[in-house]
């Protein structure tokens, strides 16, 4: 397969991996009572909606990334913070059901799968897995942060959701460190430890699983 094969399937996923993992957050948003998502048009699997043009490149300079937030009102849900972070989780969760559905053919059918849809199987599920579990992460902006207040508790809940508003530039700012400072006089980079072991538990059970 050529390397422009390799981007053309990598573009493929990425469009699979993100579209999904965005409209699982309205949907999930939608199911708990806050329809503002759905107005905005993010109730939808169309890429154009949501792809961000930062997380977008950060796939193609750091091999991970982000969709564009899906807004969401909180004041519309029962219970805010707990069902802020089910529409945190849906997106994730999605990308792996995404893994999982990919798994299946490659584990029982490889053989009645053209080389060409092998291929395309192995780079969806590779970057969904990767996508989900970078997400996982608690860290601002992504859907582990917020997944995380759940466990703060209540009297620090207001100042913990005001770091996640100011702390997204220090993230940021420790991404583009660890990958080309730290891992340059490390050897390796701390973010793409943590990301590969969590990636190979996920690819286990998803295997398990499928």
């Amino acid at each position: 397969m050529t390397s422009f094969g390799d981007l053309i399937y990598f573009l493929v996923a990425l469009v699979i991996a993100i579209s999904v993992h965005e409209a699982a957050h309205a949907f999930a948003a939608y199911k708990l009572g806050d329809p503002t998502a759905k107005h905005q048009g993010r109730l939808t699997l169309n890429p154009l909606k949501h792809l961000d043009p930062l997380g977008t490149l950060m796939l193609f300079i750091a091999k991970f990334g982000w969709g564009k937030p899906v807004p969401v009102n909180p004041y519309n849900f029962q219970n805010p913070v707990r069902d802020s972070a089910i529409v945190s989780l849906a997106g994730p969760m999605s990308n792996f059901a995404v893994a999982l559905i990919c798994s299946i053919p490659l584990k029982y059918f490889p053989q009645i799968v053209p080389v060409q849809g092998l291929d395309i199987l192995w780079i969806t599920l590779n970057l969904n897995i990767l996508l989900g579990v970078f997400n996982l992460l608690p860290f601002p902006p992504l859907d582990g942060s917020k997944i995380f207040a759940v466990f703060v508790p209540k009297k620090h809940q207001s100042s913990y959701f005001h770091f996640l508003k100011s702390a997204q530039p220090y993230f940021f700012a420790f991404i583009l460190i660890d990958l080309f400072l730290l891992r340059r006089y490390l050897g390796f980079s701390i973010l793409w430890k943590v990301l590969g072991a969590l990636f190979d538990a996920v690819s286990v059970l998803i295997f398990l699983g499928g």
